[in-house]
């Protein structure tokens, strides 16, 4: 009996030890994933903090368009145009994978 319990306690290290090994490895293989999602992180951060200004300052975001109407009023519309045919065919797009996705073929 006390054998077959040294034996059991040598299996269980010996598991654990190429458990530790696989994680290791695992973590290794995995570093170029983890990177890539650590980018979409620091994008998602970075919106929130101009976010965060926005919502903070808004006499400064009201002069700074101001500002720009002034300066360049035609860059100004066009940029709007884009933006608003941006934001018309996000909200499509939006609306419609969904269905597309869900839909039986």
């Amino acid at each position: 009996m006390q054998q077959r319990l040294i034996e059991l306690q040598l299996q269980r290290g010996r598991l654990l030890e190429r458990i530790a090994s696989q994680r290791h490895d695992l973590a290794q293989a995995g570093a170029p994933v983890a990177h890539a999602l650590h980018f979409g992180d620091r994008v998602t951060d970075w919106i929130n903090r101009g976010k965060r200004f926005l919502l903070a300052h808004p006499v400064a975001v009201g002069a700074a368009v101001v500002v720009l109407v002034v300066v360049r009023p035609a860059g100004v519309v066009r940029w709007t145009r884009r933006g608003f045919t941006l934001w018309r065919t996000w909200t499509t797009l939006r609306a419609a994978v969904p269905t597309f996705l869900t839909r039986r073929f």
